[in-house]
């Protein structure tokens, strides 16, 4: 059980098109294929991976700007054994079809702080948590 990098970090708004906007022109990000949530947002890509999810305020609880730092990860049961072990709350979800990484675990769990961290794994990583 590793993490192998920092994945994305999510920006909660109340106007997704300015805010993609903003960061596409600062930054020089690009928007990309987004995965079918219900909820209004868009992924703008550096170098082909999503690095900033920005998702509509309105229907999510109020967490202050930044929602969550992910950071891709492997051996999920390993992860959710550490929080278990520690007490730690946990979410564990599926990413919908229709973008990249399709089908891949969503670990959420928040720190001693209450900062809010993700633990993305890729769907071949968590096989055996299926069914």
């Amino acid at each position: 059980m590793t993490i192998s990098k920092l994945d994305h970090f999510t920006i909660v708004t109340d106007s997704v098109a300015v805010t993609a906007e903003f960061y596409e022109y600062t930054l020089g990000l690009k928007r990309g294929p987004r995965p079918n949530f219900a909820v209004p947002g868009e992924w703008l890509y550096y170098e082909g991976d999503p690095v900033l999810h920005v998702v509509e305020q309105e229907l999510l609880p109020s967490t202050g700007p930044l929602d969550h730092v992910a950071f891709r990860g492997t051996d999920l049961t390993g992860f959710i054994d550490r929080l278990k072990a520690r007490g730690v709350s946990y979410d564990l979800r599926r990413l919908p079809e229709g973008g990249p990484s399709s089908g891949a675990w969503q670990l959420f769990f928040h720190g001693p702080n209450g900062a809010r961290l993700e633990i993305h794994v890729a769907a071949g990583d968590a096989l055996s948590l299926q069914g």
